[in-house]
């Protein structure tokens, strides 16, 4: 039997997606000051982004046409990590092992809502009769 899941912050994909946020927020505190408004900025702000969408995904299972469309804009958020991602290491601001375990998180977060997509409806709450 599925275990029960009482809040967003109980999900595993909100669970990795804070992780990543704060691992990317803290690589990013030594990259050079002229970046704090363009790929800083960025970065923090989309990965943070994929748990708030995972969050407000959550507040929406009363509506499983708006909760499926706070999935998509979680995992579009994910998408936009993966290329900052990419961006900073051609910044020379990851290595090139650094990026690919950001990338392996951000591959597992993004199978996690895949899935979460696929099954949405089991995570909707029921309409009292």
């Amino acid at each position: 039997m599925a275990e029960k899941i009482s809040s967003f912050r109980e999900l595993r994909a909100y669970q990795a997606a804070r992780s990543l946020a704060q691992n990317l927020f803290e690589e990013s505190k030594g990259w050079p000051k002229d970046e704090v408004y363009s790929l800083t900025s960025q970065i923090r702000r989309s990965s943070r982004s994929v748990g708030a969408a995972l969050a407000e995904a959550w507040a929406k299972r009363s509506y499983p046409a708006h909760f499926l469309s706070k999935l998509t804009d979680a995992d579009a958020e994910l998408q936009e990590v993966c290329h900052w991602i990419e961006t900073a290491t051609e910044c020379n601001y990851f290595t090139p092992a650094q990026e690919a375990e950001l990338l392996k998180n951000v591959k597992e977060i993004g199978g996690m809502i895949g899935t979460m997509m696929l099954k949405y409806e089991s995570f909707c709450r029921k309409k009292e009769n």
